[in-house]
């Protein structure tokens, strides 16, 4: 997660694309050249030891557009891949239960 949120803050679409699940991999991603990134804190996480096939991350990211001032909370989903995990989808202001059926 970290190295995802790393990232975004840099604008480093080649790593972002090769860190994604490929059944929810977009084709491309646009980058906001106003949007600054101010700080990763991550609330929990699910798994994500070397025995485990998934994991799940919850995070609040912050940043700036124009001034302005968001947070980005989101509960993740992780698939191990054979070069490290990789990000399926998440759920944007979701609650532990919201993955859960």
């Amino acid at each position: 997660m970290r190295a995802r949120y790393t990232a975004f803050a840099t604008g480093n679409e080649a790593f972002l694309l090769a860190s994604w699940h490929p059944t929810t991999r977009p084709r491309a991603i646009e980058f906001d050249p106003r949007q600054r990134w101010l700080g990763l804190k991550i609330l929990r996480h699910e798994a994500g030891t070397d025995a485990d096939r998934n994991a799940v991350v919850e995070f609040v990211a912050r940043f700036k557009i124009a001034g302005s001032g968001y947070r980005l909370h989101e509960v993740s989903r992780f698939e191990r891949g054979n070069d490290g995990w990789l990000y399926i989808d998440g759920i944007r202001g979701a609650t532990d239960s919201s993955l859960r059926g």
